[in-house]
């Protein structure tokens, strides 16, 4: 799977703005773009579903696995992974999110179970 430049990686994590836009079922049509927490970890884009598994935008993306991100001014066309079953990329991702958003009164809600188990990670199409 390709990976985004480092470049892209640091104007989008630093932007703090990614919106989200799955395809939809028809796999064509561009979902509505939902702002959503970002983090970089180990040179990968990894987003959370605030509301888990269930959420509309995370079931989009596990069940199309493309859509498009908005970010830094950028629009890209990009795949989606669930990265739900790797435990030490987890804490990785959870010490991320506790770095990057520790003054939000959410990140106890972005770092629970059901969070976790909706991990995304993101990669330009």
């Amino acid at each position: 799977m390709k990976q985004f430049k480092t470049e892209i990686l640091h104007k989008i994590n630093t932007a703090d703005d990614l919106k989200i836009s799955p395809l939809r079922a028809d796999g064509k049509t561009y979902g509505t773009p939902t702002w959503i927490w970002e983090v970089v970890v180990e040179g990968e884009l990894y987003v959370r579903a605030y509301n888990g598994t269930m959420g509309r935008w995370y079931q989009s993306a596990i069940q199309q696995k493309a859509g498009q991100i908005h970010a830094a001014g950028m629009v890209k066309d990009v795949v989606f992974e669930a990265a739900n079953n790797k435990e030490e990329l987890q804490s990785k991702i959870d010490a991320a999110y506790r770095e990057k958003y520790s003054n939000s009164p959410y990140l106890g809600s972005m770092i629970r179970e059901e969070a976790k188990a909706a991990t995304v990670k993101i990669s330009p199409q």
